[in-house]
């Protein structure tokens, strides 16, 4: 396999026109300060050792070495061999809600950051288990193919706010949905893990937790807030400027709906954990998950990538030298080739 660790210098090669151009100028230039001393003709009887080829010879041999260094900049690398990496593990896709509810500050610094923590350390404790993210509000999709990235998982995580599902609610079935869908062909055991406040808004919960364990996917379920509630923040910016409001101007409570997620779980032979202001229970969770039969999962990946712009360099090199043995005034023993003899 082949490939340029560093692609963005390629935009020096840019260079190279702009050299062509500085040339041209350079050439034009020339000519125009010899015409004042008479004709072409004449002056080339003047200077009859002159080659009209070797400037042009020089010009491209500095172009192609300018070219070497840019790809040798650019790294190109090839990968030494194809190698087969073996893993156990599960399928496990996580589903978050990131609907505005979510940033209620019942459990600190909010239900969804606390959230985010979790997983992310959960992220850190997987061995050979491959992991896929869907978000979900008023819609669902795909935040993270499963995969065996952990960094990539990571940095997505990372990513998550309530801005990247524009429309508002808590689709929990369209989020199983997307999910179930996300595992593809794969025969691994597979595990569902909804982290939400249990605030349906959609109605089908029920009957995509039944389709998924129709398909042998275990689900779990955590509950993110408190039974008595918090009110929703709303901000300008990073600042908040007060609380959600419904059209009596009251402060809206977003209440932990418990026996939605509790369904869920028992439906899905799974477990439902409530998250609390020290924990959010995904560490339980986990254990439980780890007791699920792992299955071998093989990868196949190109690794140990080599350099090779060392070759690139010597090229640019020998270039250069050769570059400095080119005069412009005519080789004896060349005159009779064309076009150096010119």
């Amino acid at each position: 396999m082949f490939r340029f660790a560093h692609i963005y210098y390629f935009y020096l090669l840019a260079l190279i026109p702009v050299y062509t151009g500085l040339l041209l100028v350079f050439i034009l230039w020339k000519k125009r300060t010899l015409a004042r001393y008479g004709e072409w003709a004449v002056i080339r009887q003047l200077m009859p050792e002159y080659s009209l080829w070797k400037p042009v010879l020089k010009f491209t041999g500095m172009a192609l070495a300018l070219g070497a260094l840019i790809v040798a900049l650019a790294d190109p690398q090839t990968g030494s061999r194809l190698e087969k990496v073996k893993r156990k593990g599960i399928d496990l896709m996580i589903c978050l809600d990131v609907s505005n509810s979510m940033m209620a500050q019942d459990i600190k610094p909010n239900r969804l950051e606390r959230a985010k923590q979790s997983i992310t350390r959960l992220i850190d404790n997987l061995e050979g288990d491959r992991i896929g993210i869907v978000v979900f509000a008023g819609k669902a999709f795909t935040q993270l193919p499963i995969t065996t990235d952990y960094a990539a998982a990571k940095m997505f995580i990372a990513n998550i706010n309530t801005g990247i599902v524009q429309e508002q609610g808590t689709a929990i079935g369209e989020a199983l949905l997307v999910a179930s869908n996300g595992f593809g062909e794969s025969k691994h055991n597979k595990a569902i893990v909804i982290i939400t406040d249990g605030e349906d808004h959609e109605g089908s919960v029920l009957e995509q937790a039944e389709a998924a364990v129709k398909k042998g996917i275990t689900l779990y379920t955590i509950g993110m807030g408190l039974p008595e509630g918090a009110p929703i923040p709303e901000y300008s910016g990073n600042v908040q400027t007060g609380y959600k409001k419904d059209r009596e101007g009251q402060t809206i409570m977003s209440r932990l709906d418990e026996k939605l997620l509790q369904q869920l779980a028992g439906l899905g032979k799974g477990m439902y954990v409530r998250a609390t202001t020290s924990e959010t229970g995904l560490n339980k969770i986990f254990e439980d998950i780890s007791k699920i039969q792992k299955s071998e999962i093989e990868e196949k990946q190109y690794s140990d990538y080599e350099d090779r712009f060392q070759y690139f360099v010597a090229l640019a090199l020998l270039i250069l030298v050769f570059d400095l043995f080119v005069f412009e005034r005519k080789t004896q023993w060349l005159k009779k080739f064309r076009p150096f003899g010119q």
